[in-house]
């Protein structure tokens, strides 16, 4: 069995007989991968709280039929405690963590991997409120992955703006004339922080009110999953 090392997230953990987990990462070089993490249940584990949700580790594998075998994890980033002890942190990051699965299943991509990275690390850090964290996220993924948002020109005819009808089958804002029965029309200032988390400019999203926040964070949840095309689990439950 080939061995390997690679850097990655923790994404989720399922427990595994009486003293082991089976551990899903989004490595840096291999993108998903499921491996046995044996005896990290057990308090003598060396490694066990290194393999817990939201953690960023450096593991070593054995390749396996179905699953691989981690044999060796040191920590990297320790964000699994601080996301963990904030409900608002932990909704957001299990929304980040469950969106960089899916995207993750079309194959691996080191761009998405340090996007995860650097998310968790924020969120971690507290200084920017967890629901901007999670809804910047969200939309620069989903551009990674190939479904950049618009919020400046009209998606659809390329008209100049501003625009404040926002078409998420259509990828972004739309002009009066292009408008599709149903589209939600926004406050200004929702449209800007969008534009501002899609570029990551924290100061002006920061400065957004709670209004322009709720506004912003159902059109990021609606693009990712229109994109997706199928619902995420973290997001059952009022949104924040």
């Amino acid at each position: 069995m080939p061995l390997y090392r690679d850097e990655g997230v923790v994404i989720r953990t399922h427990k595994l007989g009486e003293a082991d987990r089976i551990v899903t990462l989004l490595t840096r070089g291999r993108g998903l991968v499921r491996a046995v993490a044996k005896g990290v249940r057990r308090t003598s584990s060396k490694f066990g709280a290194r393999l817990e949700p939201f953690m960023v580790a450096d593991v070593q594998c054995f390749e396996g039929r179905s699953l691989d075998t981690i044999t060796q994890a040191e920590t990297i980033g320790a964000f699994g405690p601080a996301i963990s002890a904030d409900y608002d942190r932990y909704r957001a990051g299990s929304v980040i963590v469950e969106t960089a699965e899916r995207i993750a299943e079309g194959g691996p991509s080191r761009a998405q991997y340090a996007l995860l990275a650097g998310a968790l690390r924020t969120l971690a850090a507290a200084r920017i409120p967890a629901e901007l964290v999670r809804d910047g996220y969200l939309l620069r993924a989903m551009g990674l992955a190939g479904w950049t948002p618009g919020f400046d020109a009209c998606v659809r005819c390329g008209a100049a703006g501003p625009h404040t009808v926002v078409a998420v089958q259509l990828g972004g804002v739309v002009c009066e004339d292009c408008r599709v029965p149903g589209s939600p029309r926004l406050d200004p200032g929702s449209i800007a922080l969008l534009a501002a988390l899609l570029a990551g400019d924290w100061d002006a999203a920061v400065a957004s009110s709670d209004r322009e926040r709720g506004q912003a964070a159902g059109i990021a949840a609606a693009h990712t999953q229109w994109h997706l095309e199928r619902g995420l689990r973290s997001f059952t439950g009022p949104r924040a």
